[in-house]
């Protein structure tokens, strides 16, 4: 495992020339092996204004604690930046984020010195392509305070073998908590505060280009918005699968449902009733 170090969070902006490119040359076929490293940067702080510009959009309050999922985006510039100087074997424009888990071990205040890390995980068979795992590490000295894996399915033709099937399990007995009317301009707003510039998310015009009728909500801001609108415990664990695309702008409903100490959640069209994210909250 080679380790690079950071003084600072790279520029998410510095990595996109270098994904244009992947447009023009191809990966190389054959088989697909992920970078062996892990990209730390050694300590920081975090921006008090970036991350109140964060909570702003996605309706976090400024209580003088760091969303966990906050350091989860911040890390998405580590990834980009390993998609894009690695030998990274997949296009990243062809990704597509399916799942999304994010652990907080307790409350992390605003003015805590942070480490940031993270590495590839395994590649695993899908029945749509492949999947991989960027797993992400925050400490407060050698105390891990958060911990995050984000998955991505790079899409290519199988030969018959798919993924793993979770289990079905019942139903939750989902309620309405709320309705959202996410405007047009969400996906602009978030990716000035996230750095995620994908242009489907941005525009219309731009998202009709890479086959969406209609520019669609980042995943991570819908997450986001969920956590938002939860009362959390000092210590959970939140994990999110996406499913079909948030068109902007949307009429959406939030449902919740309790069990004990965990809360299952779903985002769904208020109109056609299909989901576009669904999750569960666990207290640890």
């Amino acid at each position: 495992m080679n380790t690079r170090h950071f003084s600072q969070l790279p520029k998410p902006y510095l990595a996109y020339p270098k994904v244009i490119q992947g447009l023009v040359f191809k990966k190389p076929k054959g088989e697909k092996v992920l970078p062996q490293v892990e990209y730390v940067v050694d300590s920081f702080k975090i921006d008090p204004n970036h991350l109140k510009a964060y909570n702003e959009v996605c309706g976090f309050k400024n209580n003088g604690y760091i969303p966990a999922i906050y350091l989860a985006v911040l890390s998405q510039s580590l990834q980009m930046h390993m998609m894009t100087s690695e030998a990274f074997p997949f296009a990243i424009l062809g990704l597509v984020h399916i799942r999304n888990q994010v652990k907080q071990t307790r409350k992390i205040g605003v003015n805590e010195q942070l480490t940031l890390s993270c590495q590839f995980g395994e590649l695993k068979p899908h029945d749509k392509g492949v999947q991989f795992d960027f797993i992400t590490t925050a400490k407060v000295g050698n105390e891990i305070v958060m911990q995050g894996l984000t998955t991505y399915l790079a899409r290519q033709k199988t030969q018959g073998v798919v993924s793993e099937k979770v289990k079905e399990s019942k139903e939750p007995d989902f309620q309405v908590a709320a309705v959202w009317e996410v405007s047009e301009n969400t996906g602009r707003r978030y990716a000035i505060t996230s750095g995620d510039f994908n242009l489907i998310h941005i525009h219309a015009l731009t998202a009709k280009a890479f086959g969406f009728k209609q520019a669609i909500a980042h995943g991570m801001w819908s997450k986001a918005r969920v956590l938002a609108s939860l009362n959390l415990p000092d210590a959970y664990k939140a994990d999110v699968v996406f499913k079909l695309p948030m068109y902007l702008p949307s009429s959406v409903e939030f449902l919740t449902a309790t069990t004990g100490k965990d809360t299952d959640f779903l985002i769904r069209n208020q109109k056609s009733q299909k989901p576009h994210v669904s999750g569960v909250v666990k207290a640890l």
